[in-house]
């Protein structure tokens, strides 16, 4: 079997406070949208501006972290992999989400500090 890599590196800020909530077997996940942008100049000077949003979630003592930790506005350093979630609505239209799924995140600014998810377990420990 060939080697594979599934990783996301970003820096952004939170669009709006985070949001936990439990799985019916009482798991706590988080979810938050990180807002990413970027700014060029166009061949003719003109300036441009471009903001990204992406779905991040995190699960377990990561997931109660980032809800105790975090607030809008907040910048913060996420590192995880891609996953495609596919749901299906009450009309019958089927959807595909791709989300980011943290095992770590680093709260970026004055009060900086490290948390991770080892292996998506509930054995996370602060770094920083």
């Amino acid at each position: 079997m060939s080697r594979s890599i599934n990783k996301v590196i970003l820096i952004g800020s939170l669009g709006k406070a985070p949001e936990m909530r439990y799985t019916p077997s009482g798991r706590p996940v988080t979810t938050f949208v990180l807002t990413t942008n970027r700014g060029w100049n166009t061949a003719v000077g003109e300036a441009k501006f471009e903001v990204e949003f992406f779905n991040i979630i995190t699960w377990g003592d990561l997931a109660e972290k980032c809800n105790q930790n975090l607030n809008k506005g907040s910048q913060v350093y996420v590192e995880g992999r891609l996953q495609t979630r596919r749901w299906q609505d009450k009309n019958g239209i089927v959807h595909d989400s791709v989300e980011i799924v943290a095992g770590e995140m680093i709260l970026l600014g004055q009060q900086s500090e490290a948390f991770d998810d080892a292996s998506e377990q509930d054995s996370n420990q602060i770094i920083g």
